[in-house]
């Protein structure tokens, strides 16, 4: 069976007790509603675990006035662990970086650890410390569910500060512009409003441990070759109603200590030292009272950035010079740097420690972890994160009669594949396959890893009535051999990226689609089981009847990809980024970069700390889609994606009846879901929205998660976030709603038009 939206007029539910729910979001600093994904939770918040810290910064300020110049000084330059033996008197822990504290003011020294998708030990700076690794960020948004991207955060917050960590370096909130981006699989995908609740509520549960959580690279860090020599330029307009609107709803709702500024340039100054990001739209548009860290060697300046608004340079050691130390003194010495301006900086780090709890309950002691308890979180996610894209003739779940089933390719005997860079997570269990990289920027902190999490052992114990065997794949004709031979042949494949270098192209590695071609054609009843760290190409489509899009599973992920084939789970994952049909499909039809920079840029860009101011120029990348990132580029040029951005299948069947649009101050749908299939199962109402008249594609203005028993029914009612109505206008400045007509979808994908219907909106302003 396959989910489908059926337009149903029919009056009353059916087989179920009738259920309302109304899906309405918040907005912090605009008195309007908007949507949220969260159906059975209040909006997270990460003030229900934190102490009233209104007064936070009258606190921070009052213990700023007593620090000496170099006191203050001492605490807006961190160090890098790895290189900065010999430059404290504390216990350095091998990870990110390390900030003293003041004891005789009981300023805590504070620990900072990479954490995107668990604490981070990359390349075992840490011997035998492991933990628990969570599943892909696309994974997590694949969800369209804030509870557990929230319990994710929890989670990981609550191991980093039992291995004494205050800081954790997550919420990354980058939208996924270009499909080969190699930090792709770390963010929330392609749409501001799920990836700013998400990260938001990433965020909150990261803090509810009382330490801090960043949101970063604030901003337009959107590929990873050449990182640190882009330009990335983009309107002003374009640019908040895009990739700064994720960032400010994840602001708004998960409330981050600090944010972190990125490598590249924006509009021609480094995101570390760019003013308009930093102090115009971050500090004082929005309000922000926490403090800017700089990414590790994203720092070239001293006083241009801390008067633009950098407030701390997070590991100087990789900079090409330590800035905010003796040379920032001494630009405030000679009046480059206002006193006013350094103790601001000082306030913000210290309201951001305050505001999160890290500022009194620094994590001082190490405890002890519930690793199997923390290993069922990142379980859940993987399992409500998984898509199921393609499922003809009903191939999936597993029949329980077959007898032999064959598992080729992608080491499922032993484990499910993990990115690279600094999200790595050593995990529970170890790495049962660790290939380490010989070239390329990525080289000194990744490696190639698998999680011990074995689909082969899962997939046996979930159907021990057959006989469940695996092949490597590397002979594809024995490959096809062994597939026709069997019952049933799932192929694994896989696709390993990281950060710091993008992919050349968006084909799977290795030969796997002549592997999966040819296991096809042998064996009708193929399913792909896809590890990738995004979209890629799918020759072999058309020929394979099952295909599932499993990401990077993490800590349990052989557990979860067995759940799903064998119907234990109901597959309800959607997907958060569009699979393209062809890479021509993309706004940019080859990654950017590899062709751009010179043989001294490269080196420049993998090496910033050693590179020259002239091999530091960088090469401009024109954002020409503006705010139509995603699936609003392809709606707007036309092109059909191979897999839209919503799209998911289930094992059940949705209907959706009675629909009714409402206008007014908001916008809204209601409607009855109602559960039609024999399983229970989880389906993803999506509403899109545009201006009848206007040219600019539909956006995704509101999401919920419901789960339903079979013949269960329920009232469920999207309400529009006001900013995806509005246009930002800059010479207002701010959101202008325009009144008038506006179209509405009620959809299961980004594509889908089944269910159209149009209210009228009345004018409305809000502030930027």
């Amino acid at each position: 069976m396959r989910s489908a939206i059926k337009p149903d007029k029919s009056a009353g539910a059916q087989g179920g007790s009738a259920m309302a729910t109304t899906i309405h979001g918040w907005l912090l600093g605009a008195s309007l509603l908007c949507a949220t994904g969260a159906m059975s939770a209040a909006p997270p918040s990460s003030s229900a675990d934190a102490p009233d810290n209104s007064d936070a910064r009258a606190r921070a300020a009052a213990i700023v006035a007593r620090m000496t110049i170099d006191e203050k000084i001492a605490l807006v330059h961190g160090l890098f662990p790895p290189m900065a033996k010999g430059k404290t008197v504390n216990e350095l822990i091998p990870s990110a970086g390390h900030i003293d504290g003041i004891p005789r003011l009981g300023v805590p020294l504070i620990r900072e650890s990479d954490a995107s998708l668990g604490v981070a030990n990359q390349v075992e700076q840490r011997k035998g410390d492991v933990a628990t690794a969570l599943p892909s960020g696309l994974a997590t948004a694949s969800t369209f569910d804030p509870a557990i991207a929230r319990a994710g955060g929890a989670m990981i917050g609550a191991e980093a500060r039992a291995k004494r960590f205050d800081v954790l370096l997550a919420g990354g909130v980058n939208l996924t512009r270009d499909p080969w981006n190699g930090r792709n699989f770390e963010y929330l995908g392609e749409d501001p409003l799920l990836a700013g609740t998400m990260a938001g509520a990433h965020i909150s549960g990261v803090q509810s441990n009382h330490i801090v959580s960043t949101i970063k690279h604030f901003a337009l860090n959107s590929q990873e070759t050449g990182r640190t020599v882009v330009d990335a330029r983009i309107g002003e307009a374009a640019l908040r109603e895009s990739d700064l609107l994720a960032f400010q709803i994840a602001i708004e709702t998960g409330r981050p200590g600090s944010v972190m500024c990125a490598y590249n340039k924006v509009n021609g100054d480094w995101a570390c030292e760019n003013a308009h990001l930093l102090t115009d739209i971050l500090k004082r548009d929005w309000g922000y009272r926490g403090w800017v860290m700089s990414d590790w060697g994203a720092v070239h300046s001293t006083a241009k950035a801390a008067n633009a608004g950098l407030d701390q340079e997070s590991g100087q050691e990789l900079d090409r010079a330590v800035y905010f130390a003796d040379a920032l003194k001494a630009d405030i010495v000679g009046g480059r740097v206002r006193m006013a301006r350094l103790d601001d900086m000082v306030t913000r780090y210290l309201t951001g420690l305050i505001e999160t709890g890290a500022y009194d309950a620094p994590a001082s002691v190490a405890q002890p972890i519930p690793y199997a308890a923390h290993a069922d979180v990142a379980e859940r996610a993987a399992e409500a994160g998984i898509v199921l894209l393609k499922n003809d003739g009903g191939m999936l779940p597993l029949a329980r009669t077959a007898k032999r089933v064959v598992l080729i390719g992608g080491r499922a005997d032993v484990g499910v594949l993990s990115g690279g860079g600094s999200s790595q997570v050593r995990s529970v269990g170890g790495a049962p396959v660790e290939i380490p990289l010989t070239s390329g920027a990525a080289a000194s902190f990744a490696r190639i890893t698998w999680h011990a999490s074995s689909p082969l052992l899962a997939i046996r114990a979930a159907m021990p009535q057959a006989r469940v065997t695996w092949i490597d794949g590397r002979d594809v004709a024995a490959a096809a051999a062994a597939a026709k031979a069997a019952d049933v042949a799932i192929v694994f494949a896989t696709q390993w990226t990281t950060e710091a270098q993008d992919v050349p192209d968006l084909s799977l590695p290795d030969h796997q689609d002549e592997l999966i071609a040819a296991v096809a054609a042998a064996q009708p009843k193929t399913v792909a089981v896809m590890e990738t760290g995004g979209p890629v190409l799918m020759p072999w489509l058309s020929a394979v009847p099952a295909v599932v899009q499993a990401w990077y599973p993490g800590q349990r992920g052989g557990t979860a990809i067995a759940n799903i084939l064998t119907g234990r789970v109901n597959p309800s994952g959607r997907l958060p980024i569009t699979f393209p049909a062809a890479a021509a499909q993309a706004p940019r039809p080859a990654p950017v970069g590899l062709n751009a920079m010179t043989a001294a840029d490269a080196q420049a860009a993998a090496d910033p700390a050693h590179a020259s101011d002239h091999q530091l120029a960088s090469f401009p990348v024109d954002y020409v889609e503006g705010a139509n990132v995603g699936y609003r580029w392809y709606e707007k040029t036309g092109a059909k994606p191979l897999f839209p951005f919503g799209h998911g299948l289930s094992y059940t069947d949705f209907v959706y009846r009675n629909p009714v649009v409402t206008g007014g101050a908001t916008l809204s749908v209601s409607f009855e879901l109602v559960n039609t299939g024999r399983m229970a199962g989880a389906d993803v109402p999506q509403m899109y929205v545009t201006r009848d008249g206007s040219n600019v594609p539909m956006r995704l203005a509101a999401f919920t998660r419901v789960m339903l028993k079979p013949g269960e029914s329920r009232r469920v009612t999207l309400v529009a976030e006001p900013r995806i109505l509005a246009d930002y206008d800059p010479k207002l400045p701010g959101w202008r709603i325009t009144g008038g007509r506006y179209r509405v979808a009620l959809a299961r994908d980004a594509n889908d038009r089944t269910l159209v219907s149009s209210a009228t909106v009345k004018a409305a302003t809000m502030k930027p």
